[in-house]
């Protein structure tokens, strides 16, 4: 029997976290990965942090500013 090592539910935490940043005017992406490491503990990589967070988000209508993106 295998033992879960993250305890919170990261993408339920995802969830609460958009709820959060959906009124303001230019949520941030790393704004939203510090929230949600604060907020689980997670040790996921920011990559698999922000694919979790960019898909949530786009369900919702939701675009975070990524001010680190360095894609052309």
């Amino acid at each position: 029997m295998s033992t879960n090592p993250e305890p919170t539910n990261v993408a339920a935490s995802v969830d609460a976290i958009l709820d959060e940043l959906q009124d303001s005017p230019f949520p941030s992406m790393q704004a939203a990965i510090a929230m949600l490491r604060e907020r689980t503990g997670t040790e996921r990589s920011d990559a698999d942090l922000k694919g979790l967070i960019t898909k949530k988000a786009a369900v919702r209508g939701i675009q975070l500013f990524d001010e680190g993106s360095t894609a052309n």
